[in-house]
């Protein structure tokens, strides 16, 4: 029984980051129209490199979120992390324009992720 709902767990991981770059890839209903294929797999890659680099993004500032709930002692649980997922896709305007200011100086990534593990007992 473990093992099956180790698979279940791990397809719908996949589903999901499958989902979430078909998402990303709008424009002719997700076909690629290239008929050769180095041409097929360098799209597949720009898609999969956007859809890390949306993912690095959410992931970024979901954690400045409950690092700021965790500076006001809110208390995070591990079943609430549970349910958050870096596929977030509603802050996205995929038809916009966006305009990169490449003089502004961006915040430096904090790899200490300790949100849970710091916490005092409840």
């Amino acid at each position: 029984m473990e093992l099956r709902r180790t698979i279940h767990s791990a397809t719908n991981k996949s589903e999901e980051f499958n989902n979430f770059t078909k998402w990303l890839f709008f424009g002719g209903d997700g076909i690629i129209a290239e008929n050769v294929r180095h041409e097929q797999r360098k799209v597949i890659k720009y898609n999969q490199l956007v859809a890390n680099l949306v993912i690095l993004h959410n992931v970024q500032s979901m954690t400045e979120v409950l690092s700021q709930l965790k500076q006001r002692q809110m208390p995070i649980s591990e079943e609430v992390l549970k349910f958050l997922s870096p596929y977030r896709t509603e802050h996205i305007n995929r038809f916009g324009d966006y305009h990169l200011d490449l003089s502004k100086k961006r915040k430096p990534l904090n790899y200490k992720l300790d949100i849970i593990k710091s916490q005092s007992p409840q």
